[in-house]
């Protein structure tokens, strides 16, 4: 039996043994650094449970490698690629009598868009005419003289200026029919149609029921569809990094990223914006609009190992830059070194290993119960 005064004592010593066996616990493997990192720096580890973390908002994700990193977000404009953008030319003076579309409105190649009534168009069907009736004359001769030709009737050079006339005559009639194909046209009616060259959508239509059309009048410009050209100024301190064939994505609808490609980079910087031109080709998508102004995020080639976190997980401890990963007590506030930040996400150089659980959503949390420390 052990005396009253003795159980206050032993009481005592198997609390101090216990608490001494709970301080000599292992870190799992990745969480070490984040402990020794932590006591560095003079923070302890956060003890927090998982339901503690879970109850104060706290999400925790991977650190992951990337093989690209953003370098910046720069404003940009979204235009069809000159080659992408056609004029519909009136080729014929005359009056619009129909209209089949409006600005706005999706063509494919050889859709009537209007109808041009034309009296050249009537002095049209008249010259087929005419070269019609000399081809037949033509072809008369020529058969005519041929014959007598070959009888020795008459010389030969004859026949041979009989068969030239015959393809002047044709070669006549067949440009008079090439015209009323290249415009659409219906002599016999004396108008001719305007119809789509390529496939796309109508931007801008400048013609309307009974407007007066001639050679110099654009009536509609048609962009093709599923390319854009994006033009944005990279500043100065870029143009060694971003070169043509190096990614470009801007937000689309969806609320994903369209990707695009750096077609080219401008070699002549504006003394004024200290800027050089950047052009990029981007895909269609949802929410790519012509004449669109976006922001546009370029990437750059990543080092093996690099690695990029969100934004949202870095925060400023005791002035450096830190972060919060994941330990088997909680969490440690671990100091980073990072780089250029760009598209929601910064650079790591150093301080993190892909692998890692890192957290994204409740920094401040825990950033305020760290303070309290």
């Amino acid at each position: 039996m052990v005396g009253n005064w003795r159980q206050p004592l032993l009481l005592a010593l198997l609390g101090a043994l216990a608490a001494c066996g709970g301080n000599d616990a292992i870190p799992e493997d990745g969480n070490e650094a984040a402990t020794s990192n932590a006591a560095a720096a003079g923070k302890s580890p956060l003890a927090l449970s998982a339901a503690e973390l879970s109850r104060i908002g706290v999400t925790f994700a991977p650190v992951e490698s990337v093989s690209e990193l953003p370098v910046a977000t720069v404003p940009a404009t979204l235009a069809p690629p000159p080659n992408a953008r056609v004029a519909v030319a009136a080729v014929i003076p005359g009056v619009v009598t129909r209209t089949m579309v409006v600005e706005g409105d999706s063509v494919r190649a050889g859709q009537p868009l209007a109808t041009v009534a034309a009296r050249e168009m009537f002095t049209l069907a008249a010259g087929i005419d005419q070269a019609s009736a000399r081809v037949a004359v033509a072809r008369a001769n020529d058969r005519r003289l041929g014959q007598l030709a070959r009888e020795g009737v008459i010389a030969g050079s004859r026949a041979d200026e009989a068969r030239a006339a015959l393809r002047e005559a044709e070669a006549e009639l067949n440009e008079q029919r090439r015209i009323v194909r290249l415009v659409n046209g219906s002599p016999n009616r004396g108008s001719y149609t305007l119809t789509a060259p390529i496939s796309g959508k109508i931007t801008a239509a400048t013609i309307t029921t009974g407007s007066p059309v001639s050679e110099a009048t654009s009536a509609y410009v048609i962009d093709a569809q599923g390319r854009y050209e994006l033009t944005a100024q990279l500043p100065e301190r870029l143009l060694g990094q971003v070169r043509p064939g190096m990614s470009v994505r801007v937000p689309a609808a969806s609320g994903d990223d369209v990707r695009g490609e750096v077609t080219s980079v401008g070699s002549v910087i504006d003394p004024q914006t200290r800027s050089a031109t950047l052009r990029a080709r981007v895909p269609a998508s949802a929410g790519v609009v012509s004449g669109r102004a976006v922001s546009a995020t370029l990437y750059v080639p990543a080092s093996d190992g690099a690695i990029a976190v969100p934004a949202a997980a870095v925060t400023d401890v005791d002035g450096k830059p830190s972060v919060f990963v994941r330990t088997p007590q909680g969490a440690a506030v671990r100091t980073v070194a990072t780089g250029d930040r760009a598209d929601g996400m910064i650079v790591i150089r150093s301080g993190l290993r892909a692998g890692e659980q890192i957290a994204v959503a409740g920094v401040s949390e825990l950033k305020s119960i760290a303070g309290q420390n």
